[in-house]
């Protein structure tokens, strides 16, 4: 059955138009708050959220909405999302949130839960909360109601998690960092983690004023930073996005290096200390064949799930995987984090770095991609992959590549777009065929 409020990552939306509105937000509190009530302690729940002015406005509706059915809220403001689901564990708490739209506009916000352990929700949690959501759900008696506080000391905590998870016999002394942060969750922390690991810091996008998140900055705009690390002699860039759940690095030279580089030079780093399990690494159906053949060549091997940070995740805990992502920068390191930590994986790449006494763009580039475009294709309604017209141009592009290549058409799961992605050895036969098919859908979407 197909949910009807969460999307791949959480509930996601423009805000104030219906499902991101404040009455929204409180029945969501509501009901995973009563589908969270386990038991007779006092339960807890702890709330983050990134830089977007409707933080607030949600974060109080959430907080009058878990309040309202006995329980207790932890607030501790801006912070990324692997660090909620860092603090919900540790802290005991029953569930956490994440009040964000990862990469997306300011106008755009979202809400992420996370169970007891740390992990996203299942989709029968999610589905068990959006029945209570349409439902009605029992509020606590008055003297039961939650009470809700500010911890001051989140921010410390995770940044000596982060630190935690560098290796103690390495140091970045001598190395000189740019740090984009995107006016996002990670502004405070970021910086403070690599300053006090030795680290000289260059920090940008670091003044959020609840309107420029991922505005010209971050790891989806990365010519900023490509721009900074060129022109102060940088060693290296990191760029996060607004819930630094994701991460995108920039060599010496400005050459922006994806997650696919990225997770070919953990992996390695960890199949030659003898840390990786599974013999391999859990990507996504986006993942370069490059990637694939890279690994292969190694004897390691590459698993590929369906679109999104929690499929990776699925698989990397059902098949005893520790190293996964997306090319998109999304990398989960799941013997630190129980989500994608931008920052927890900037500081593996770093230590590869130390270890191998080399430049970034000599470390970080592992394999030469094979040609690769991806276009977006934005409709208003309705499904246009089910039209006839573009099965049909779809099934010949498949038929056009086989034994050369690969074609991934989907739609998204967080905003009204079909994602058109084509690879093959054949540069212009790639682009030829990701056009082709984008025109027919865009027909279909008119």
């Amino acid at each position: 059955m197909a949910r009807k409020y969460f999307g791949t990552d959480g509930i996601r939306g423009a805000t104030n138009i219906s499902p991101m509105t404040a009455a929204m937000a409180m029945k969501v509190g509501m009901a995973a708050g009563a589908h969270f009530r386990r038991g007779d302690h006092r339960h807890r729940v702890v709330i983050g959220k990134d830089t977007r002015l409707s933080g607030y406005m949600l974060e109080n509706a959430l907080v009058a909405g878990f309040t309202s059915v006995g329980m207790d809220v932890v607030l501790v403001g801006p912070m990324p999302t692997p660090a909620v689901a860092m603090l919900t564990h540790s802290m005991r708490a029953d569930m956490g949130v994440m009040i964000s739209a990862s990469h997306n506009p300011y106008a755009d916000n979202g809400i992420k839960l996370f169970g007891p352990d740390g992990f996203k929700l299942s989709d029968a949690d999610e589905m068990a909360i959006e029945a209570l959501i349409d439902g009605e759900v029992q509020l606590a008696p008055s003297a039961e109601i939650g009470r809700a506080r500010r911890v001051e000391d989140a921010r410390g905590r995770y940044i000596h998690f982060a630190k935690s998870t560098f290796p103690e016999e390495l140091t970045l002394d001598g190395l000189k960092i740019v740090v984009d942060c995107a006016n996002g969750a990670a502004y405070q922390v970021a910086p403070s983690a690599l300053w006090e690991l030795g680290a000289e810091v260059i920090a940008i996008g670091v003044t959020p004023n609840g309107k420029n998140i991922n505005d010209g900055v971050g790891s989806t705009a990365p010519q900023t930073l490509c721009e900074t690390v060129v022109a102060s002699g940088a060693h290296i860039g990191i760029a996060l996005d607004g819930d630094a759940d994701r991460l995108i690095v920039v060599d010496e030279n400005g050459k922006v290096v994806d997650g696919d580089q990225l997770m070919a030079t953990i992996a390695g780093g960890w199949a030659r200390q003898g840390r990786l399990a599974g013999g391999g690494l859990v990507a996504t159906v986006m993942s370069n064949l490059g990637l694939e053949r890279h690994l292969s060549a190694q004897g390691l091997s590459l698993i590929r799930t369906s679109v999104g940070d929690r499929y990776v995740l699925e698989k990397m805990r059902s098949s005893g995987y520790n190293v996964g992502g997306e090319q998109s920068g999304h990398i989960i390191l799941s013997d630190y984090a129980t989500t994608g930590d931008g920052l927890v994986a900037a500081l593996q790449v770093l230590a590869e770095m130390v270890r191998a006494g080399a430049p970034a763009s000599e470390v970080l580039h592992r394999f030469d991609p094979l040609p690769q475009l991806l276009k977006n294709v934005r409709f208003k309604g309705g499904k246009p992959l089910d039209d006839p017209r573009v099965k049909q141009v779809i099934a010949a592009a498949e038929e056009e590549l086989e034994g050369k290549g690969r074609l991934v058409i989907r739609a998204s799961g967080t905003e009204p777009v079909i994602r058109v992605m084509a690879e093959g050895d054949d540069r212009e036969q790639v682009e030829a065929v990701v056009d082709r098919i984008c025109d027919v859908v865009r027909e279909a979407a008119a």
